[in-house]
């Protein structure tokens, strides 16, 4: 997604190191994983945010570099089956957020037009990932404006 509204060309980055086993010294049980993911979410962190905390904390104080392959599943899986999944995907919920608060600051702000275009960038951006979400993790009919939008993350 870098040139979606630049002319840059993006930041390369490095890859996953392809592997298909855990490594020998992260030997934390699968079940202890999947119940520590469940307590996360339900103290409110993201996937994200999970997926951080087990890789710098881990369960039993050994870190856990991946959890699909230490679990064989998904961390996103693994809150779908214990109903801990949040409504929205993570992605669309951060852009959303930005876009509330960019627009609030516009209206204290009405002449600052560098994040005028930002807002329009980001509910691009928000409405791209509508479509690509909709019917699946979204309502058929959903249909993305500031109202909704807030109304959904106040809740």
């Amino acid at each position: 997604m870098a040139r979606m509204h630049t002319r840059r060309r993006g930041s390369s980055g490095s890859d996953k190191p392809a592997a298909d086993e855990p490594p020998e010294w992260s030997d934390v049980d699968a079940d202890k994983i999947e119940d520590r993911v469940v307590e996360l979410a339900e103290q409110g962190y993201d996937p994200s945010q999970i997926g951080m905390k087990l890789r710098d904390e881990g369960v039993t104080g050994t870190p856990i570099p991946d959890v699909k392959l230490a679990t064989g599943k998904k961390l996103t899986e693994i809150l779908e089956e214990n109903d801990a999944k949040s409504d929205l995907p993570e992605d669309l919920e951060n852009l959303m957020e930005r876009a509330i608060r960019l627009r609030e600051h516009i209206q204290e702000n009405q002449q600052d037009y560098q994040n005028k275009r930002a807002l329009q960038n980001t509910e691009s951006k928000v409405r791209r990932l509508v479509t690509y979400y909709r019917g699946n993790e979204l309502e058929p009919d959903f249909t993305y404006s500031y109202e909704v939008a807030k109304d959904l993350l106040e809740e």
